[in-house]
Formats: C-alpha cells, sequence, structure tokens
C-alpha cells in the first residue's frame, strides 16, 4: 500500500518528542530592565574609587562643607540586590549611597554616620526611582519616610527634594541633587581609579 507523502509528514511529526520543537528553537532571552542594566554598570567598578569635582552647586553657600575639599566616591561593596558607595568630602567619611534593588526599579538611601558610627539624626533618606529612569541616569523623588524626618528636623526646603545618580561606565558617574532654588552636582572621573580610602565611618555596623 502507498502512503500519501503528507501522512508520512504528519505521522514523523507525530513521533517527535512532546518538547522537540521547543529545543530546537529556544525562546527569546528576556532584555534586560533599565533598573538591572544601570546597577550592572555601577557594579563593573566595584572595589574602585574615584576623584570628583562638583560641576554644580546653586547657590553656592558662605559655609559651603564642599568648598575646597577633596572629593572621592568608593564603589566599596556590591552584591545582586544592593551597592554601597561612600562619598568622602576631605576627612570627613560620614556619607554612604546605598542603593537597593526593589520589584518596581530601585531605592536610593543616605546612610549618615559620626565618626564613632553611629547613626546621624539626618539619615537613611531618599526615595524610589521614578519609571522613567534610563540605564544610564535613575532619578528618586523624596519618599513620604524622608519628607516626615525633614520636616520633624525643620528642613522645609527639603520637602521637594529630587536626587539623581549617572553612570557612563568607564566615563563618568555623577550625583545630583535638586530642588526649587537649588541645584548640586557632583562629577566622578571614571578614566582615572585612585587608592581606595579608607571605610567609611560606621562600616563595621554595616554591610
Amino acid at each position: 500500500m502507498q502512503i500519501h507523502p503528507a501522512l508520512l509528514v504528519l505521522l514523523a511529526a507525530l513521533t517527535l518528542p512532546p518538547n522537540a520543537g521547543a529545543d530546537a528553537i529556544p525562546p527569546p532571552m528576556p532584555r534586560p530592565v533599565p533598573a538591572d542594566e544601570f546597577m550592572a554598570a555601577i557594579a563593573r567598578h566595584c572595589g574602585q574609587a574615584y576623584a570628583g569635582r562638583i560641576t554644580a552647586n546653586e547657590p553656592a553657600s558662605p559655609n559651603d562643607p564642599f568648598d575646597g575639599k577633596a572629593l572621592l566616591m568608593h564603589v566599596r561593596t556590591c552584591t545582586p540586590g544592593e551597592v554601597r558607595i561612600p562619598f568622602h568630602v576631605g576627612e570627613d567619611r560620614s556619607r554612604t549611597w546605598v542603593l537597593t534593588r526593589t520589584a518596581s526599579g530601585l531605592l536610593l538611601k543616605h546612610d549618615h554616620r559620626h565618626a564613632d558610627g553611629t547613626e546621624d539624626v539626618l539619615t537613611m533618606y531618599g526615595g524610589n526611582s521614578v519609571a522613567s529612569s534610563s540605564a544610564t541616569r535613575q532619578e528618586f523623588p523624596v519618599d513620604a519616610d524622608s519628607r516626615a524626618l525633614f520636616a520633624r528636623e525643620g528642613l522645609q526646603a527639603s520637602l521637594g527634594n529630587t536626587w539623581a545618580i549617572e553612570i557612563v561606565p568607564g566615563v563618568r558617574f555623577a550625583y545630583e541633587l535638586a530642588r526649587t532654588g537649588r541645584l548640586f552636582r557632583v562629577e566622578f572621573d571614571l578614566t582615572r581609579p585612585v587608592p581606595p580610602p579608607p571605610p567609611p565611618w560606621g562600616s563595621d555596623r554595616t554591610p
């Protein structure tokens, strides 16, 4: 008996393993989301430190704590869910930027410590990244907890804060604070690593 060619093809298909088609054509890999690309870009510099300079400081203060000081950032610790970046101002090692991966994006917090490692009254303020943030720039409007902290400490101007962090791997890292009537921005040269600084204050109490 002669079997029609089309039927032979059908019979052959029926004898294939159930997942043969799926194995033959693997599904496309999901595209990394901006938050993950951003964290990965910073993690490329983990362990490295870089010198910076102020590129915007409006309005300037007569007693500015940054004036004339060496500025240094250190990508000190990196895990899949968190990056900690101490920001040194001269001999002041009180500041650490903490970036945490969340279900919706990134969370920026400012960990401020005294020289003995205890927390400053103004610490762990920040906010969640906005949906429009990209792989190279993440913006963080002040969150509710931070607004409550600022209000309690009489810092009314800070209730409108938006922070931003930018990175172009191997080129530039920038930190920015903006609000009505205020713009502060410091940029770090990622082309020239410098010797890592001493640990930030309170590092023995944090990861």
